[in-house]
């Protein structure tokens, strides 16, 4: 089966092409890089959008930048696909579409309320690709909450460091939960969703949420590293006033439940946790 694969320098692509280069014919396009006019894709069965303008720490791109990337560049592979004959456009997405932080599990018909520019884009990409569909173009979206493994960036990797050099961190008894997913789990329901051809929404996720405090300890237990997490009276109140953003990450809950997309699909994570905590600090074997 032939495959093209955006993104495929990105955390999530470099992962699929290592891991599944040997089961797809996976062929690159770069958008920053190529001319989508000259893009062939008349030999493509399936097309894994993964690229996409994300906001990273201390940049905002632009709701003009967003659009452009996120929507108009989405819209006019899957358009050039589809003409093609390409059977399936996969399109990552993200959970951000519901909006941020909540006390609620989203769920894959869970009412999207997005709240940023990013988490905007990404509902309208949605949206614009199902006008799309039909009886020979399969539309797949993949919804995910954060991402980690091996070489991970942004909060993660700024809390692997944080774990790295403070042996006593104030975050002692957080009872948040906060559902991620390795990437090993997320490529291998891309893989499935290959394999299986099912239009609709999919949800991503570990099996388990994890609190911040959790998270730190399966951090440190990887590294070797003591570490003593304590809690400091009025800290969260502090940090609540003058990092609001921060808080919300290290204090807010953003549950995913994907029983219905396990259960569509039959879909077992193969990376539990516990072990793809290890394979983040270390890497797989």
């Amino acid at each position: 089966m032939k495959v093209l694969l955006t993104g495929a320098n990105g955390f999530v692509g470099s992962y699929f092409l290592n891991k599944y280069a040997g089961k797809y014919e996976i062929k690159r396009f770069s958008f920053l890089k190529e001319d989508i006019k000259a893009l062939n894709v008349s030999d493509i069965d399936v097309v894994i959008h993964l690229s996409a303008l994300v906001h990273q720490m201390g940049v905002m791109p632009s709701e003009v930048e967003y659009e452009r990337v996120n929507v108009t560049q989405t819209l006019d592979l899957a358009q050039k696909a589809k003409n093609a004959g390409v059977g399936q456009f996969v399109f990552m997405s993200t959970v951000k579409v519901y909006g941020e932080e909540a006390d609620e599990k989203y769920t894959e018909s869970f009412p999207c309320k997005p709240q940023d520019e990013y988490g905007k884009s990404k509902l309208k990409a949605e949206n614009e690709l199902k006008k799309l569909e039909d009886e020979n173009f399969c539309v797949t979206i993949i919804r995910t909450p954060i991402v980690y493994g091996f070489g991970v960036r942004a909060n993660i990797k700024n809390l692997i460091t944080l774990v790295q050099k403070m042996p006593i961190l104030p975050f002692g008894n957080i009872q948040n939960k906060r559902s991620m997913v390795y990437v090993g789990n997320l490529c291998h329901l891309i893989d499935e969703l290959i394999i299986q051809k099912p239009s609709g929404i999919f949800l991503s996720s570990d099996d388990e949420a994890l609190s911040t405090s959790e998270l730190i300890e399966h951090i440190a237990k990887n590294l070797n590293k003591k570490i003593f997490l304590v809690t400091i009276v009025l800290f969260e109140t502090f940090l609540k006033l003058l990092k609001p953003s921060f808080h919300k990450r290290l204090y807010g809950s953003l549950q995913v439940d994907n029983k219905i997309t396990k259960e569509r699909l039959n879909l077992k994570n193969p990376y539990k946790v516990e072990d793809a905590m290890g394979f983040m600090i270390k890497g797989e074997a």
